[in-house]
C-alpha cells in the first residue's frame, strides 16, 4: 500500500513539471481553445445533431469514457477545468453552497449560486484572495506571457481567470460586460467591440430566458443572440487581437447552449417526453455547434488553425426533470406554484424538516416556511433547527443532488438521524457522508468521491443525489429523467445527479498536438483537461492540493495508454436495505466516478456480473 501510494505521489508531481527541451530546440509553443458546450451530453452528437462536433471526434481524438466531477453541475466542473483539480480541493461543491458567511452580492443570503461575479468576488475576498485555493491555468499562462481570455457564460469564465479578474492580463468577456457591476475589459477591447459593429454591452437572453410556470410553457428558441454576440466578439474582436500581437494564446469559450435552453425549454410541460429531445433542445445543441464553427473559420481565416489545439468538452451531461411525489411528505401540501402532487421545491428540506420536528427557515428569504400553509423555500434552499443566524443545518438545493451542512454542535446525531430519513425516501438513490462522522449503514464517506481534500470553503456533510430512471429507449443516457430539487417544471431539462446520463460528457480534441483519428481506450475527465492544458502550454502548476487530474497523455502524440481499474463499492446495507453502491474507474492515483446510487434508481449504475 505505501508503495503504490508513493508512486502515485511522483506521478502526481511529474504532471507538474514543465516539458523539457534542449537550449537548441526550445518546444515550440501552439495556441489553445477550450470550447466548453454546457450540458452536452456525449451520445448526442451526431453528424446530424452537431456536424462540427461530430468531425473533430472523428479527425482528433475521442474521448469516448468521459467523465464531469459530481455533483454534475457547471461552477463545479468549471473549477476543474480552470485548475486540473477535483472539487475536495477547490471547494466549489456546487452551484449553490453554503461559504459560512451571508454573502452581500446576493442579498445577505447564506446560500449564494455561484453564476454571479459578484458572488464569486466576494467568495474571493473572503477566502484569502481565491476561494479556490488553487492557481488556474489561464492565470499561469498569462504569467508564462501568453494571451489569455474567457468568453461567454457569467460565472464559470469568471471562475477560469479566478482570482485575477481586473481585465489587465485576461481578458473577460460574459453576460455583464458593460453593464453595471460588471468585469472591467481593456478600453481597447471596448473600442473594437464597437467598431466590429457589436452592441457595446452584452445582451440579455430575451426569450431563452423565460422558463414558464406549472401553466406556462418556457422558452421555444435557443439562445441565439447572446451567444451570436459572444461569438462574434471571439472571432472578430478577440482572435484578430491575438494574432497581431504574435504571441502564442490561451482561450476558454463557454457556450450556454445547450445547457441553458435544455433547462428552459417549453416543448415538454409537466410531460417526460419528449423532455430534453424536443425541437428546442435541438435547436440549442446545433447554436453552440455553429458557434465552433465560427472559431475553427476564425482560426483558418487568421492563418491560426494549424498552430492550434482545440479541446471540446462538457462540463456535464443533461437529464429531464421529474418531480414525482411519491414518498414525499410535502408532496402532499397544496402550493400556489406547483402541480398537485408533485414535488415543490426544497421538498428534501421540507421533509426532512417536519421528519425530525425541526424549525424551518427560508435561507434565501428569511422568513419561516410551512408546507400546511403552502409556504416552500423560494429557490429550495433551507435552514433548519436553531436560528436564522445559528441552524443546525443548511441545505443547499442543487437540482439533481443537495447538500447537507451540518452547522450545530451535535453533529453526528443529528447526522444519523438524517440520513435515516432519507433511507425511506424512494426519490433518494445515494448518501454520502463526511468521513470524520463516522461509517453509516447504507452511506458511502465523501472521501471515496473526491470531496475530501484542501478546499478552504466549508465542505459539506451529507451530500444527497436523487433517483433518475429511463423513460424506455434503446439508450437510458438519452432519455434518463432525474427527481430534482428546482424551480423548474416536470419536463424541463436539470442536472447534478450520479447517473451516467449526467456524469457522461462530450469531450474530444484536434490539433497539432493531439493524435489524429484516435479513440482514446482510457477514461478522461475534467480536471485531466485542466492537467492537459498545463501540459500543452508548458506550465508549471503550484499545486497545494493532492486530489490532481492527470495529462491525458495517450491522445498526445508520441503518448501512450496506461492500466485502468475497474471497481465497484457498496456501503453496508442499512435496516431497510438501502444502500450506496459506487462503480468507478482508475487510472493510477486518479479515481473517475462512473455512477452512484440504488440499483433500479440509478441510470448507468452496471449490473454487478457486467461490471468489468
Amino acid at each position: 500500500m505505501m508503495r503504490a501510494f508513493g508512486a502515485a505521489l511522483l506521478a502526481g508531481f511529474a504532471i507538474l513539471l514543465p516539458v523539457r527541451s534542449s537550449p537548441q530546440t526550445p518546444p515550440q509553443r501552439h495556441n489553445l481553445i477550450i470550447f466548453v458546450a454546457d450540458g452536452l451530453r456525449s451520445r448526442i452528437v451526431s453528424d446530424k445533431t452537431a456536424p462540427t462536433m461530430a468531425a473533430i471526434r472523428r479527425d482528433g481524438v475521442d474521448f469516448a469514457d468521459s467523465h464531469s466531477v459530481y455533483p454534475t453541475l457547471t461552477t463545479a466542473n468549471a473549477s476543474a477545468f480552470a485548475t486540473g483539480h477535483q472539487l475536495g480541493d477547490t471547494g466549489d461543491f456546487a452551484n449553490t453552497i453554503y461559504p459560512g458567511f451571508r454573502v452581500t452580492a446576493q442579498h445577505g443570503s447564506p446560500t449564494p449560486f455561484l453564476e454571479n461575479d459578484g458572488v464569486l468576488a466576494e467568495l474571493n475576498e473572503h477566502f484569502v484572495g481565491n476561494y479556490l485555493n488553487e492557481t488556474s491555468i489561464l492565470t499561469a499562462a498569462a504569467d508564462a506571457g501568453y494571451a489569455t481570455a474567457a468568453v461567454g457564460k457569467l460565472g464559470p469564465v469568471a471562475i477560469q481567470a479566478n482570482p485575477q479578474r481586473d481585465g489587465a492580463r485576461t481578458i473577460v468577456i460574459d453576460d455583464a460586460t458593460g453593464h453595471d457591476g460588471g468585469l472591467p475589459i481593456p478600453d481597447a477591447i471596448a473600442a473594437a467591440i464597437v467598431a466590429a459593429g457589436l452592441p457595446a454591452t452584452a445582451p440579455g437572453r430575451g426569450d431563452n430566458g423565460k422558463s414558464g410556470d406549472f401553466r406556462t410553457p418556457g422558452t421555444r428558441m435557443a439562445n441565439l443572440d447572446q451567444i451570436g454576440w459572444f461569438t462574434k466578439v471571439a472571432t472578430d474582436v478577440v482572435l484578430p487581437r491575438f494574432q497581431k500581437a504574435g504571441v502564442p494564446f490561451a482561450m476558454v469559450f463557454w457556450s450556454r447552449d445547450p445547457d441553458g435552453t435544455q433547462h428552459n425549454q417549453g416543448d415538454s410541460l409537466n410531460r417526460l417526453e419528449p423532455g430534453i429531445n424536443g425541437a428546442t433542445s435541438m435547436a440549442a445543441i446545433r447554436n453552440a455547434d455553429g458557434a465552433l464553427a465560427a472559431l475553427q473559420g476564425a482560426l483558418k481565416r487568421l492563418g491560426l488553425d494549424r498552430t492550434t489545439d482545440i479541446i471540446v468538452v462538457a462540463d456535464h451531461g443533461f437529464s429531464t426533470i421529474s418531480r414525482d411525489g411519491v414518498g414525499s411528505d410535502a408532496a402532499k401540501a397544496r402550493y400556489g406554484d406547483v402541480v398537485p402532487g408533485m414535488l415543490p421545491p426544497g421538498f428534501l428540506g421540507l421533509d426532512l424538516g417536519q421528519a425530525i420536528g425541526l424549525r424551518m427557515i427560508d435561507a434565501d428569504t428569511g422568513r419561516p416556511v410551512d408546507p400546511a400553509k403552502g409556504i416552500h423555500p423560494l429557490a429550495g434552499n433551507l435552514l433548519l433547527g436553531g436560528t436564522a443566524d445559528a441552524p443546525a443545518a443548511v441545505i443547499a438545493a442543487n437540482g439533481g443532488t443537495d447538500l447537507i451542512y451540518l452547522t450545530g454542535n451535535d453533529r453526528q446525531a443529528l447526522a444519523l438521524r438524517m440520513v435515516t430519513a432519507l433511507e425511506t425516501r424512494p426519490y433518494v438513490s445515494s448518501i454520502f457522508v463526511a468521513d470524520d462522522l463516522g461509517a453509516i449503514p447504507g452511506t458511502l464517506p465523501l472521501s471515496r468521491i473526491n470531496l475530501d481534500g484542501g478546499a478552504r470553503t466549508p465542505r459539506p456533510d451529507i451530500v444527497v443525489g436523487f433517483t433518475t430512471k429511463s423513460t424506455g429507449c434503446a439508450n437510458a443516457e438519452l432519455c434518463a429523467t432525474e427527481i430534482a430539487d428546482t424551480t423548474l417544471q416536470q419536463g424541463q431539462g436539470m442536472h447534478g445527479s450520479f447517473s451516467r446520463a449526467d456524469t457522461h460528457n462530450f469531450m474530444a480534441a484536434i490539433g497539432p498536438d493531439f493524435k489524429a483519428g484516435f479513440r482514446d481506450p482510457m477514461p478522461a475527465g475534467n480536471a485531466d483537461v485542466g492537467m492537459t492544458a498545463a501540459r500543452l502550454l508548458h506550465l508549471i502548476l503550484p499545486a497545494k492540493g493532492q486530489l490532481v487530474g492527470r495529462v491525458l497523455d495517450e491522445a498526445l502524440r508520441g503518448g501512450m495508454a496506461a492500466p485502468v481499474e475497474y471497481g465497484r463499492i457498496a456501503a453496508v446495507p442499512a435496516d431497510n436495505g438501502f444502500r450506496t453502491i459506487l462503480d468507478f474507474e482508475r487510472v493510477g492515483s486518479v479515481t473517475y466516478l462512473d455512477a452512484a446510487g440504488m440499483p433500479g434508481r440509478t441510470v448507468g449504475l452496471a449490473p454487478e456480473k457486467a461490471r468489468r
